[in-house]
């Protein structure tokens, strides 16, 4: 038995890593895609993802066939929250801010509730409508800062894959609660996900990139695009799991929250993004809409658990 203390540096090194990791992975898209075409950025940061897992299971001595129906799961799940919500979201950045793509994904959970409402899987309430409400004014917001922006066809196309990403994101969440799917090796399954993302990720880059332009990748693209398969995608991943044997998902899930604010503000302070006061506005209001939604009374307990 073990309390959410500080005292518990593993604990708090793994809800720092996933806080500040997941926080800066728009960052790291829209630095790596200054340069490298965003198929071979989302195809190179699956694959490699999927290489470093394997090797993490051949020393475990667990990398095993998962059978034919699980591995049909995966592809799925694969296909849904990696190959179109990341391969998307990392088009769009080719074109969209990476803190206005960070504060529109911020909506997906909004996305993922209206989806279990119509599903019968969550019930609405007089809370949840409020917290669409919020979300939706804040929405609101985002496009009247940026009305003028919505002339530039390639910056339609950018809200447009975002979009896309989004439903991807959301399908695969409701996919999974839907057939209360159950996994007895996470990491596993994770490998199977990463190595077929990465596969027709790189397919869809060699066959809708007119320029490869190798000789053009920066170091420092090429550097964000390796931190986000080694940190991004392996490093949180396995933080955001200790840290669920520690304390309660509900408490888990408030790094959500944070995580969007620390990607706007990196955004700001390192790629000089220009935050306008409508923008703070349509933050708040997002922000607050999905912790309205999501909002559980446990978030905030100090309760104990058992340790795994």
């Amino acid at each position: 038995m073990i309390r959410f203390t500080l005292k518990n540096y593993k604990l708090t090194l793994a809800i720092f890593t996933v806080a500040i990791v997941w926080g800066t992975t728009f960052l790291g898209i829209r630095v790596a895609v200054e340069t490298i075409p965003a198929w071979f950025v989302a195809g190179i940061r699956q694959l490699l993802a999927g290489i470093i897992v394997l090797v993490i299971l051949l020393h475990q001595k667990k990398l095993e066939w998962i059978g034919w129906k699980n591995f049909g799961y995966q592809v799925i799940f694969s296909t849904l929250m990696l190959i179109v919500a990341n391969g998307m979201t990392t088009v769009a950045e080719e074109e969209v801010t990476s803190s206005l793509t960070s504060l529109i994904s911020a909506c997906s959970p909004i996305v993922v509730f209206l989806g279990s409402v119509a599903f019968g899987l969550q019930k609405f309430s007089i809370r949840a409508l409020i917290g669409v409400a919020l979300s939706f004014c804040g929405i609101l917001f985002i496009f009247w800062d940026g009305i003028s922006d919505m002339a530039n066809p390639a910056y339609r196309m950018g809200i447009f894959y975002l979009i896309i990403a989004i439903g991807g994101w959301a399908s695969g969440t409701i996919f999974t609660k839907k057939l209360n799917i159950q996994s007895k090796n996470i990491t596993l399954n994770l490998f199977y996900q990463f190595i077929f993302a990465g596969i027709v990720q790189l397919c869809f880059a060699f066959s809708l990139t007119d320029d490869y332009q190798f000789d053009q990748w920066s170091t420092k693209s090429i550097s964000a695009m390796i931190y986000l398969a080694v940190f991004g995608s392996v490093a949180a991943f396995f933080a955001f799991h200790y840290a669920l044997t520690r304390v309660s998902a509900v408490q888990v899930s408030i790094l959500a929250y944070v995580n969007t604010i620390i990607s706007i503000f990196l955004s700001w302070l390192l790629l000089g993004e220009q935050i306008s006061a409508k923008f703070i506005i349509a933050a708040f209001f997002i922000i607050l809409g999905v912790f309205v939604i999501n909002y559980n009374r446990e978030m905030f307990k100090k309760k104990k658990i058992e340790k795994i």
